[in-house]
């Protein structure tokens, strides 16, 4: 649902930046080393150990949250059961789930990596004078939430997705924590699940390695128009860009749907939603509905 960056809108030099950064993180925290932070294995093998945790963790887990191939993320984990590191076996809760455990020998693997990690981390601050250490750690922060926000995608989901009810949820508790007198779903216009499937309408999900992280609501009107509802986002991508992304894609959505103006309403509480949509070049209107919780009508032409 991305739309495709124009190549032509990127400043040469911000690429070679940003190859010149990779680069040299790369060199400097071991990465291209077949003996990450000097053990018998290479960065992969390493990060999946600290992955699976005390805990262990679900396979189908691991390979969505690093966002690696199924074959690569099963040719790891074959070389961790052969070290004696690692078990693979299925869930006790569903045999259809296979769970990677760390065995005595991988928690004390884990551990010792804990430690040399550290140690890498104390090597690239020690050089530096408090000034410059608070620096570099306020910008990798920085850099850690912008390459997180990047790592969102957007689908088209049926509304009975359980991600996308998830949001739902979430959303109607934060309306009735910030709303004076509360919010009640019933009170406010309804969303009919037939009216958010295509073609007459749609819901796309933003998720964050396979997590929701936020949805919105597109419900296509008479006359070529076209409504959002139910817009939100969870607390941990706010700030980071990525409403004005979801803004976008339900934009893209509408057009190629054959709408040439998109509408929506909201409460006056929230006012970093206004915030957003009057940067994005919508424009306050006339009510076009009844909505009980509005104070603001906005419309754009697409």
């Amino acid at each position: 649902m991305d739309r495709v960056m124009d190549r032509a809108m990127v400043d040469r030099a911000m690429v070679d930046r940003v190859r010149s950064f990779s680069r040299t993180v790369t060199q400097r925290v071991g990465a291209l080393d077949d003996h990450f932070l000097s053990r018998d294995r290479a960065l992969g093998e390493s990060r999946l150990l600290w992955e699976i945790g005390e805990d262990g963790c679900d396979v189908r887990r691991l390979r969505s949250g690093l966002d690696l191939d199924s074959g690569y993320v099963s040719r790891l984990l074959r070389s961790l059961e052969a070290d004696g590191l690692v078990t693979v076996a299925p869930s006790p809760a569903d045999k259809r789930v296979r769970t990677a455990r760390l065995t005595a020998s991988g928690m004390c693997e884990r551990v010792e990596l804990d430690r040399r990690a550290d140690e890498l981390a104390w090597s690239l601050l020690a050089p530096l004078d408090e000034h410059h250490r608070d620096r570099l750690v306020a910008a990798m922060g920085e850099v850690e939430r912008l390459l997180t926000a990047a790592l969102v995608r957007f689908e088209v989901v049926d509304p009975t997705d359980e991600r996308a009810r998830y949001c739902l949820r979430e959303y109607f508790a934060e309306l009735d924590r910030r709303f004076e007198g509360g919010f009640e779903p019933g009170r406010s216009l309804a969303t009919p699940a037939d009216e958010l499937r295509p073609p007459r309408g749609a819901v796309l999900l933003a998720a964050l390695r396979d997590e929701p992280v936020g949805s919105a609501m597109l419900m296509f009107e008479a006359g070529g128009t076209a409504l959002i509802k139910r817009m939100w986002l969870s607390p941990t991508v706010r700030g980071l860009g990525v409403g004005r992304r979801l803004l976008a894609a339900l934009e893209e959505q509408a057009k190629a749907g054959g709408a040439h103006t998109i509408r929506l309403e909201t409460n006056r509480v929230l006012t970093e939603a206004i915030s957003l949509y009057r940067s994005t070049g919508y424009e306050e209107v006339e009510a076009f509905n009844d909505e009980a919780y509005a104070h603001h009508w906005f419309a754009k032409r697409l």
